[in-house]
């Protein structure tokens, strides 16, 4: 079997080709001008492509529409003319809420997206949606809530550097419970997809863990990694609140759009996934997947 993936070099393409050696992979950059040649005899269509981390504050609407939105239309067309006869999207979750949402969200949730990101990535999935597939395709757009493992670059690694350095955790006012998803996850289900999607509808498909965490949890977890006892703070929100206010004016560790991600409550069904694929229960579990991650980055000092 031949499978394509685009986006390769980034963190859940890079997992997906360590977990699929056993296949024929291909691997094209769309920065040579040659990229489709080759494609037309493949099999399958993952599109790993997406900007979402900008970290140094300095991409613009252009740049997030450009790889969340302009490319997915590119790939989709090559695939219709290929005899690939599935195409896997990754989108995110922030295509539907980025912040928080006192319902647990389903596949047929009300968008809320806010920013550049959340905004591209709905495009995209509005635009394949409205695709219409030749007989023998089938189409499935993955929304993952937020994905961690080795090499995770997000909001994770600043409070793993946050407790390791011994400096208090100043949020324990705040009690959320949000989902997250593992990268070996992510890998497992868009194996199982590409194993049973003869037997599956297209569309759009939740991934989580099957659990959700909450921000202490994670902290415990951090503290058992590094061998100590973090300390936790309980200062007033509306202090915290202010401090975030400062934090989007002036650059601190924290901000407004950190506190959310940090405090708030996001929680994210994957039943559909799990019915589609007659499954249980994923590999792992939620804790299980953050010892790992979290103990990873005791390898990056």
């Amino acid at each position: 079997m031949q499978i394509v993936i685009f986006g390769s070099s980034g963190f859940v393409g890079k997992n997906l080709i360590n977990s699929h050696k056993d296949f024929d992979l291909i691997l094209p950059s769309l920065r040579n001008s040659d990229w489709a040649n080759g494609l037309n005899d493949a099999n399958v269509f993952v599109n790993c492509i997406g900007k979402a981390h900008d970290h140094k504050g300095t991409a613009s609407e252009k740049d997030y529409y450009f790889a969340n939105y302009e490319l997915v239309k590119v790939l989709f067309e090559e695939f219709l003319k290929s005899s690939a006869q599935l195409f896997i999207h990754i989108s995110s979750i922030a295509a539907v809420e980025e912040n928080e949402r006192n319902e647990v969200l389903t596949e047929n949730s009300v968008g809320n997206p806010q920013s550049h990101y959340g905004k591209s990535k709905k495009a995209a999935e509005e635009y394949l949606l409205k695709q219409t597939l030749p007989s023998g395709k089938k189409l499935f757009v993955l929304r993952p809530s937020m994905i961690h493992g080795e090499g995770d670059k997000g909001n994770l690694t600043l409070l793993y550097k946050i407790i390791s350095k011994g400096i208090p955790y100043p949020l324990g006012a705040f009690q959320n419970s949000r989902t997250f998803i593992s990268v070996d996850n992510v890998v497992f289900l868009i194996k199982e997809i590409i194993k049973k999607h003869k037997e599956m509808e297209s569309g759009i498909y939740h991934i989580t863990d099957d659990e959700s965490l909450s921000t202490q949890k994670i902290i415990e977890i951090i503290g058992t990694a590094k061998g100590k006892k973090p300390l936790i703070l309980s200062p007033p929100k509306f202090l915290i609140n202010v401090l975030a206010k400062f934090g989007d004016m002036i650059s601190l560790p924290i901000n407004s759009k950190r506190l959310k991600k940090m405090t708030s409550n996001l929680i994210v069904s994957n039943q559909k996934i799990k019915t589609a694929l007659n499954i249980d229960s994923l590999p792992i579990t939620a804790e299980e997947g953050m010892k790992k991650t979290i103990e990873s980055f005791n390898n990056y000092k």
